[in-house]
Formats: C-alpha cells, sequence, structure tokens
C-alpha cells in the first residue's frame, strides 16, 4: 500500500520529537539522581570528617576498644545515619542499629578508604529492602590508621523524592509529545497542501490543459516548482502556437509554388497550339517553383534529421578560407541584382578546422541568405578571423533588426518573427544544430532599427 508524504512527514516527525524527549528525560533524571546521590554524600562526608576530627582531637591518646567501650556515641551523636566501627580487616566491632554481623565487610568503599582516605559505596543490604550509601574513612591515631568508620544511610527517602521528581518529568514529557503531534499534523498540512494544490495543476498541465496556472503562495522550493510549472506551460503553449504557425506558413509556403506548377501545367495541357515563347516561359517558371519547392523539401528533412538526431557529420580537415571564397563566389549575383553592397573581410592566416565542408557551406549561404533578405537595398559585412581557440565568422546586416523581445527565440524551433519577410522558421535552428554538432558557438546579436549581427565559431582543434 502506497504511504502519502503526509503519514510519512508526521511519522519522521514525531520520531525525532520521541527520540529527543527520551534523550531529555534519561538525562534530567539521571542528572537529578547524581545531584541527590551527591547531596547524601556529601552530608555523610561532613558528618564522618566531624566525627574522625573530633576523635583525634580529643580520643586519640586512647585506645579504640576503650573508646568504644566508654564513649561510643561520640561516633554518631552527629549524625542520624547508622555507624559502624570496623578494624582494618573489615570486621564489625560496633553498630549503632544492633546488627550482629559475623562475615567481613568486604564493600569497595572499606579498601578505598584505607588506600584514600575515603570511600563511598551504593548498594544492597541483608538487612534493609531499599538500597543504601555508605562513606567510610580511617580512624587515626599519631598518625596511623587503627580502624575504619563507616557512616550509612538508607536512600529510601531519596529514591522516593527522585521517582516523584522522575514522574512529573516523564508526564511533561508525555504532553510535550502530543502537543508536538499536533504541531507535527499542522506542519505536515502546511507542507502537503500546497503539495497537493501543485500535483492537481501538473496532473492537468499533463491532460493539455495549459492555461492553468499554479498559484505560488511563498517563495520556497514548492514556491520555485510552481514558477518552473507555469513558466514550462507558458512555454509549451508558445512553443505550440509556434509549430502551428509554422504548420500554417509551411503549408502557404507549399501551395505556392504547386499552384504555379499546376497552373502552368494546366496551360500548357489545355493549349494545343503554343508559341515556344510561351511554352519555355511556361517550363521555365515550372522548373524554378519545382526547385523552390525541392529546396523547402530538403530544409524540411534536415530539420526532422537534425530534431531526431539520425544526422551524421562527415568530418574531414577543411580549409575554412576555400569555402568561405566558394559561397561569395555564389552569392555575389545576388548581392548585385539587389543592389546590396557585399563586403568581405577574411584573414589570410586563419587556420584549416575540423568539419564537414558542406554543413558548414549550408549554415554560411543560410546566414547570408537572411542577412540579403532582411537588408533588402543596404550593406552586408563578411568578416572571418580567429583568436586562441575559436575560428570567428561575423556576417553583419543594416536591416530593421530583431526586436528586443523576439531575440531569445530566433534560435528556436519553429519561431518565425513579426517582420513579414521572415521564413518557415527552421533556418537559423539548423543553423545552431550544425553549429553544435561542430562543437561551436553560435549567437545573434541585434538591436531594432540597426542591422543584425551572426557570430558563428568553430573551434580551432577539433577531436574526430
Amino acid at each position: 500500500m502506497r504511504r502519502s508524504i503526509k503519514s510519512r512527514l508526521i511519522k519522521n516527525f514525531m520520531l525525532i520529537i520521541l527520540v529527543t524527549v527520551i534523550f531529555l528525560e534519561i538525562l534530567l533524571i539521571t542528572g537529578i539522581r547524581n545531584h541527590y546521590y551527591k547531596n547524601v554524600e556529601d552530608i555523610l562526608t561532613s558528618q564522618i570528617e566531624f566525627s574522625t576530627n573530633f576523635y583525634a582531637r580529643y580520643f586519640s591518646s586512647g585506645t579504640l576498644e576503650g573508646i568504644l567501650i566508654e564513649d561510643t556515641d561520640i561516633f554518631w551523636q552527629h549524625t542520624a545515619a547508622q555507624v559502624q566501627i570496623l578494624d582494618l580487616e573489615g570486621n564489625i566491632l560496633m553498630d549503632s542499629l544492633g546488627i550482629n554481623f559475623t562475615d567481613k565487610i568486604e564493600t569497595p568503599d572499606i579498601q578505598q578508604a584505607l588506600n584514600e582516605g575515603r570511600g563511598v559505596w551504593t548498594g544492597n543490604v541483608s538487612y534493609d529492602d531499599e538500597p543504601v550509601m555508605a562513606v567510610a574513612m580511617p580512624i587515626e591515631s599519631t598518625g596511623d590508621s587503627i580502624g575504619i568508620i563507616r557512616f550509612i544511610s538508607s536512600m529510601e527517602e531519596t529514591n522516593n523524592i527522585i521517582n516523584q521528581i522522575s514522574q512529573v518529568l516523564i508526564l511533561i514529557g508525555l504532553l510535550v509529545v502530543t502537543i508536538s503531534g499536533f504541531l507535527s499534523l499542522f506542519l505536515a498540512n502546511s507542507i502537503v497542501k500546497p503539495l497537493k494544490e501543485v500535483t492537481e495543476v501538473a496532473e492537468k498541465m499533463a491532460d493539455g490543459q495549459f492555461k492553468v496556472r499554479s498559484e505560488v503562495r511563498v517563495n520556497d522550493e514548492i514556491g520555485r516548482l510552481s514558477h518552473t510549472l507555469n513558466y514550462m506551460a507558458e512555454e509549451i503553449t508558445r512553443k505550440e502556437n509556434m509549430k502551428n504557425d509554422f504548420i500554417s506558413s509551411i503549408s502557404h509556403e507549399l501551395r505556392t509554388p504547386l499552384t504555379s506548377i499546376k497552373g502552368w501545367a494546366i496551360t500548357l495541357k489545355d493549349y494545343e497550339e503554343l508559341s515556344r515563347d510561351i511554352l519555355m516561359d511556361g517550363l521555365e517558371i515550372i522548373e524554378a517553383e519545382s526547385d523552390r519547392l525541392t529546396g523547402m523539401v530538403e530544409e524540411l528533412l534536415d530539420f526532422s534529421r537534425f530534431t531526431s538526431g539520425r544526422i551524421a557529420l562527415v568530418k574531414d580537415t577543411v580549409d575554412i578560407k576555400d569555402i568561405l571564397k566558394t559561397v561569395v563566389y555564389q552569392m555575389m549575383p545576388r548581392a548585385l541584382n539587389n543592389n546590396i553592397d557585399f563586403n568581405v573581410d577574411i584573414d589570410d592566416d586563419i587556420s584549416p578546422i575540423l568539419g564537414d565542408e558542406n554543413r558548414i557551406r549550408q549554415v554560411l549561404i543560410n546566414l547570408l541568405d537572411n542577412a540579403f533578405k532582411f537588408t533588402g537595398e543596404g550593406e552586408v559585412d563578411l568578416i572571418a578571423y580567429e583568436d586562441k581557440e575559436y575560428l570567428f565568422i561575423e556576417i553583419k546586416d543594416n536591416g530593421p533588426g530583431i526586436p528586443e523581445e523576439e531575440l531569445p527565440y530566433v534560435k528556436d524551433k519553429f519561431f518565425k518573427g513579426k517582420n513579414s519577410k521572415s521564413h518557415s522558421g527552421i533556418g537559423l535552428s539548423i543553423c545552431d544544430e550544425i553549429i553544435g554538432l561542430h562543437d561551436g558557438v553560435f549567437r545573434v546579436e541585434s538591436n531594432a532599427g540597426e542591422g543584425t549581427t551572426a557570430i558563428v565559431g568553430f573551434p580551432r582543434e577539433v577531436s574526430a
């Protein structure tokens, strides 16, 4: 069964909160226990030090056995704790509770007192159900240890206080977990609800409803996702409109030569007697329109191959100067017929490059064709030069230029500008694909009313 993001978020929130609360509970209860136990230890230590100091000041000249016979109360008159006097072997000489011990006391505090001057032990004893704390110190006479005094306190009352505080802390912890659970539910909803809305918008877009938009409430990751979806919908709508315009435009472009061809074919077919001049004119128009139709079909086929990735370049070392000279020779008559001042500036020392000669020529002819078409009667410059990395070819015209809002899209598939001379909208897209396959760069720079510059860069060193 698929779990929702909401349930996973709540589970993760609660897990983090629960682990944190448990950790803090353990830390606090342990700290409180240590604090209370340390207080008991400090009290017993203070009392036992007072007793041993009192003995050392007033009774150290006598024997321990004599003091136990005559003045045993000097050891417990300053404490409410159980008092034991032991010899150095651990045998109990006196116990304030009167408990009869037959075995030696071997708890760690005895040896610790002899070695370090004070020993502390917490544990269970046979005569009490609750744990006890024992603090032991040596009894000294003239600098030598003659016995061990041991104060023992039951930890029942202390443990009861610790348990009460622990219960309060546990209740507070449960309250915190409960409140956090409701807050987790609220936080999960604050994340999941926008995600659901974005998902619903995405599903509608997947169904082709590109007019819907995702509402952006906060500029976080979900907000950026909404922005992205809205931008995607706008781009899809724009490209869909471009594609429709392209289909409409290319249909018109194909229909025009077909109409001319069909019209002249009917004319030549219906008239039995035609002068040779009319016949030749008709055939020339049919041939010219067939060539134009063939060119458009070839352009469409090229576009299809590039977009589907089925095109492969035939690369070889080519002299770009020879390609440029051939293209200039091919395009110069058109420039002269259109009264265009065609200026060519090619550096003599530009290096050969690795590329597909026919495709490079196709790019240059396409770019020059655009420059001539949009310039009318004006000036077109072709400049070729190189730097350390690229061989650059610039084609400049002084035509009407490209509006600023159209410039980012001129290389997009199907894009056709508002200029009435715009063609099918795939020429620059094909150029961009060819240059990309050469690992080159392609930029179009323009200002409305100031002309356009197409900049092509081919790498000077390209591995096959």
